[in-house]
């Protein structure tokens, strides 16, 4: 862990066990990822949750901000991500285009329909059928940049109250909000996710992977509204509960994890989207 790049709040302004913050930064996904988890291992607070085996140590927690100053840098995939290349593109088509949208049914939310058709499927709450109309809040996002740059009020929402409030597996992402800005004579459009809940180890990169891509795509649909170049400017990612499972430690999951990045450099723990194999996949 770069201590130099990640920012804790000093245990004396706490008191025993409370969730401590923690702010990291870096230049790229992985960097940023890594510093995370890292931190979150040493500094993180012990809690239960409610997935845990009677047999599991408790969660280790902090509240977690993640800046990444250029989300497009390379390289931009960390080799640890639980699931392979084809699952980490079939992720992010999920979450930015709508892939797999007919078993929507099954799935109690989707980040994609609750982004472009909020509320999504209202079927099944506690009070029955309930119909309202359903707006695209990442097209709501554009128009309001296209027609206001510097508005404040350009986000989208995924959290339902009547079905969310009450259900065992609500939305973990809540708001995405977006702005735009001047940075030496280029317009950059910044992202900022708030997420209520996370796992650290094994959802939070290829989230943040994910969000980004949609970045780039909301960037790009303002440009040609505007017909003016809007490039990807930096990330921000907030989470109140960023947890890593106790059962991944009595795994010794997160034991593995350490070592490889003690024997393993940087380059060697991640990959280049412009590397053939990565460039393969992801054009498929």
């Amino acid at each position: 862990m770069n201590k130099e790049k990640v920012f804790i709040t000093p245990r004396e302004v706490l008191r025993s066990n409370e969730i401590p913050s923690v702010a990291v930064y870096g230049e790229n996904l992985p960097e940023v990822w890594e510093n995370a988890v890292l931190a979150t291992m040493e500094f993180g607070c012990q809690m239960p949750t409610q997935y845990d085996q009677d047999f599991d140590p408790q969660s280790k927690v902090v509240t977690m901000m993640m800046t990444v100053a250029n989300p497009f840098a390379e390289p931009r995939i960390h080799k640890a991500i639980p699931d392979s290349l084809e699952g980490l593109r079939d992720y992010t088509k999920e979450v930015v285009e709508g892939l797999h949208a007919e078993r929507i049914e099954g799935w109690s939310y989707s980040y994609h329909d609750r982004l472009t058709n909020w509320p999504g499927i209202i079927k099944n709450t506690p009070f029955g059928e309930i119909e309202i109309p359903h707006l695209n809040q990442i097209q709501e996002i554009v128009n309001n940049l296209a027609a206001t740059p510097y508005t404040r009020r350009a986000q989208a929402i995924t959290w339902y109250p009547l079905l969310d409030s009450r259900h065992h597996e609500p939305p973990c992402l809540q708001r995405v909000w977006c702005q735009m800005i001047n940075s030496e004579e280029k317009l950059l459009l910044e992202m900022n996710t708030h997420w209520r809940s996370r796992d650290a180890f094994k959802a939070s990169f290829m989230n943040m992977f994910a969000l980004t891509e949609l970045q780039k795509i909301i960037a790009g649909e303002i440009s040609e509204k505007i017909n003016k170049p809007v490039e990807v400017g930096r990330y921000v990612d907030v989470a109140d509960n960023f947890h890593i499972y106790g059962s991944y430690i009595r795994k010794e999951e997160m034991s593995g994890f350490l070592k490889s990045l003690e024997k393993r450099n940087f380059e060697q723990r991640t990959f280049r989207t412009d590397a053939p194999v990565v460039k393969e996949i992801f054009s498929q």
